[in-house]
């Protein structure tokens, strides 16, 4: 069975998105910069209005639009946001943290994880920003320090369809059932399936995902 993960800035088509069968929402604030942490209210809404359909509520953390090196007093603001959307009742976290030579900055991300500990966490689309040469050993240390699942356009966002498909078979292939795969960018109810018929591959994302 696919999972469809809702992309949300608001609530204002959360209900539609569930009758339409999106199991899992990601919500998130500022979707024209790739999305940032949403407010407390919009998720405390969210997850209540999850629960009357049996979805997830995974959000967004992310201080600030643009590159994925934090400060120490960024990582403070993420660190609280978390806490606050943990005690609303969300379901996972939506986060990453790159070094300024395109890493996974794994001290911020130890950081990260230990405090989201008993809930799911994605490592979002910063790590299309990883050369492809180094991806292979990022998701290596995503599989061994727990991350749940991998958001990611396996491309960039001129990247040919038929190229990003063979790409997210490398990847489903790499995770070896130890990190779920969740494919994002561009992908609709039109072309979803596309996707989902790629072994392995069972969960696509994106705000026209299931209407």
């Amino acid at each position: 069975m696919p999972i469809y993960e809702f992309c949300a800035e608001n609530v204002t088509l959360l209900e539609k998105a569930f009758k339409a069968g999106a199991q899992r929402v990601e919500l998130c604030d500022n979707l024209a910069v790739g999305g940032t942490t949403p407010s407390y209210g919009v998720i405390k809404a969210a997850v209540e209005l999850a629960k009357t359909y049996q979805a997830k509520v995974v959000v967004m953390i992310r201080p600030r639009g643009g590159e994925f090196v934090y400060s120490q007093e960024e990582l403070a603001i993420m660190l609280e946001d978390m806490k606050c959307a943990r005690e609303l009742g969300v379901d996972g976290f939506v986060l990453g943290a790159l070094t300024s030579d395109n890493q996974l900055d794994k001290d911020a991300l130890r950081t990260l994880l230990e405090a989201s500990q008993g809930l799911e966490v994605t490592m979002h689309m910063a790590f299309d920003q990883i050369a492809i040469e180094d991806q292979p050993s990022a998701i290596q240390w995503l599989k061994e320090n727990g991350v749940t699942r991998l958001l990611t356009r396996a491309g960039t966002p001129d990247t040919p369809i038929h190229l990003r498909l063979q790409a997210y078979a490398e990847l489903v292939q790499l995770a070896d059932g130890q990190l779920e795969i969740l494919a994002g960018g561009g992908i609709s109810v039109t072309n979803r399936d596309r996707f989902l018929a790629i072994p392995g591959l069972e969960q696509v994302h994106g705000t026209r995902i299931v209407f």
